[in-house]
């Protein structure tokens, strides 16, 4: 069995450009306000999932592992 993740978009940074629903289309949803959501906030480990939060123009996609909460992106320094 995989890792799950749990994506979390911060909603203070959201800008609404869009790039995520549009690199990951199932792993996210803009709301009426142009918000992003996650589509399913735990999911199976997904490579678009990842590149849809390395695209985000203002780094509001955090994914963690769902079982420790270990930071898989954004990468710590």
């Amino acid at each position: 069995m995989g890792d799950r993740w749990h994506v979390e978009v911060d909603r203070s940074l959201c800008v609404g450009s869009g790039m995520c629903v549009l690199t990951a289309p199932g792993g996210f949803v803009l709301d009426t306000a142009r918000q992003s959501h996650a589509a399913a906030p735990e999911s199976d480990a997904d490579e678009k999932i990842l590149e849809a939060a390395e695209s985000c123009p203002v780094e509001a996609i955090t994914i963690t592992l769902a079982q420790s909460g270990e930071t898989v992106f954004p990468p710590e320094d």
